[in-house]
């Protein structure tokens, strides 16, 4: 999960960059797809993004940085009220906080929060789940 990504030419809200993880969506993205088979090698059966922005926004996203994986859009935030996902709200906008969460047969068996330097966390999921596969 995370807060949103921005669209080349169009402001963030003002603020948001100060939040310590905010910045970084779209270098996240990024390295998500550019390490997709590695992911999946390592034993992701699946990998998705999930931020409150509209569909429309997730498509033109995933479609301007050819992302191999599906977005899912939440701009009710409904998927954060039954685990207890981390929200917050800047400039009258309520949005995921950065968060991965690796699930195994529909119960979470890893989380990944806080994430402050998003442009390094994707390396962290890829040791942490080379290592579950590994047994250690």
């Amino acid at each position: 999960m995370y807060p949103l990504t921005g669209r080349p030419g169009v402001d963030l809200p003002d603020g948001l960059l100060e939040i310590p993880g905010a910045r970084g969506g779209t270098e996240q993205a990024r390295w998500f797809r550019d390490h997709h088979g590695e992911l999946r090698n390592a034993g992701a059966a699946r990998v998705y993004g999930l931020s409150a922005q509209s569909a429309s926004y997730q498509r033109e996203l995933a479609h301007r940085l050819r992302l191999p994986y599906p977005l899912i859009p939440d701009p009710r935030l409904t998927l954060a009220a039954t685990p207890g996902l981390p929200t917050f709200t800047k400039a009258g906008m309520t949005l995921y906080e950065r968060i991965t969460l690796i699930v195994t047969e529909g119960r979470i068996e890893h989380v990944f929060h806080p994430i402050p330097a998003p442009s390094t966390h994707a390396n962290e999921v890829l040791r942490w789940l080379n290592r579950a596969r590994s047994g250690r």
